[in-house]
């Protein structure tokens, strides 16, 4: 049997870099509910964490209202010969719009837990609150950060609904481990099924079990 081993490479290439791009998202959203917001944190921590809680349909239609080709961002690209729907890039915004809530609320729990009169020390001695950030906040919520990453990762790596929705099953091109698994089923290929669903199990394992490996050793040389 040919087993076509493009979704595989699709799904790791989309969760790698929607992973990177949700790290840099979410660590700044989380300091800014963390440190800097004063007035509707609860809406905006709402909002951020919306995409956990809404269907994964939901999700995706939401994303087809603003990049579609229809509405003013969509029509902009368009503009520039750019098109997101039914491309590479839009798995990536699906898979990063669904994996950041789990990014944001990791690495906002590990801020919180901060000593703050560290960073009171570090203001008394005239760093600036960007120094702050970089060498007392982000060496101290390391291991949230981590976390997120890892939990971002297997997160975007098995999304579904959001992705076929924006992006749609065009193999070779959007179709990820999660949609080949649906089109397989639905033509009644178990055994590429079968295998599909292994290979992603196996990956979402090993990222899980690495993060807790890394964790039981970063404690036990604390």
């Amino acid at each position: 049997m040919d087993m076509d081993l493009s979704p595989i490479w699709i799904s790791l290439k989309t969760a790698s870099v929607s992973t990177v791009i949700v790290t840099f998202l979410g660590i700044f959203a989380a300091r800014y509910v963390a440190f800097r917001c004063k007035h509707g944190k609860a809406l905006i921590d709402g909002l951020l964490n919306l995409p956990l809680v809404l269907p994964p349909t939901v999700v995706g239609f939401f994303l087809l209202l603003i990049f579609g080709v229809r509405s003013p961002i969509g029509a902009l690209l368009m503009q520039w010969n750019v098109k997101i729907v039914f491309s590479w890039g839009a798995t990536v915004i699906a898979a990063a719009t669904v994996s950041f809530p789990l990014m944001y609320k990791t690495v906002r729990t590990s801020f919180e837990l901060i000593d703050t009169n560290l960073m009171r020390a570090g203001r008394t001695l005239g760093s600036s609150e960007w120094e702050i950030f970089f060498r007392i906040v982000l060496p101290l919520a390391w291991p949230g950060i981590i976390g997120g990453c890892v939990m971002s990762f297997a997160r975007a790596i098995g999304e579904f609904g959001a992705t076929l929705m924006i992006a749609g099953s065009i193999p070779g091109k959007t179709q990820t481990i999660p949609v080949a698994i649906y089109i397989a089923m639905q033509s009644n290929d178990m055994v590429r099924a079968y295998i599909l669903v292994l290979i992603i199990t196996a990956i979402s394992l090993l990222a899980t079990y690495g993060l807790n490996r890394w964790l039981i050793h970063k404690q036990k040389y604390r």
